[in-house]
């Protein structure tokens, strides 16, 4: 499995945590690292951990814009594998923009049959490809 997917599904996994169980980001962080030795390159666990803190920090930004795709759903109705993945994949196309949007998705979806089901996949690939368009075509001034 490439390395940086590992970094993605290691956020996932912080990200549902802190979802779930209300403490701070650093303390989430410092527990899963403690508790797994699932990646051992630093540049990798430094990705995930930059993923983590980065989507905790935009979830202001990203959870609104969930809601405006996800017709009819409330991001606090979905399950949390699902709102988490598309709080990772929707803070990746934002802010890593080293990272084509299309690579983005695939990843998000990849992780999205690992972790979830297959109407789960169907959702998250229409909202990210909605949120993606949107992204790359901002509203004009």
């Amino acid at each position: 499995m490439p390395s940086r997917r590992k970094a993605r599904e290691c956020a996932l996994q912080m990200l549902f945590q802190w979802d779930l169980g209300k403490d701070p980001p650093d303390t989430v962080e410092r527990l899963y690292w403690a508790n797994t030795g699932w990646i051992e390159d630093e540049a990798s666990r430094g990705f995930s951990n930059e993923l983590f803190h980065g989507t905790v920090g935009a979830t202001g930004e990203i959870d609104p814009m969930i809601v405006s795709h996800a017709e009819n759903w409330r991001v606090e109705r979905m399950p949390a594998v699902d709102r988490n993945i598309l709080r990772l994949g929707i803070y990746e196309m934002m802010h890593c923009k080293e990272t084509p949007p299309a690579v983005v998705i695939n990843e998000a979806l990849e992780i999205a049959r690992r972790f979830s089901g297959e109407e789960s996949v169907q959702f998250i690939n229409g909202v990210l490809d909605s949120i993606r368009k949107q992204i790359e075509t901002p509203n004009p001034a």
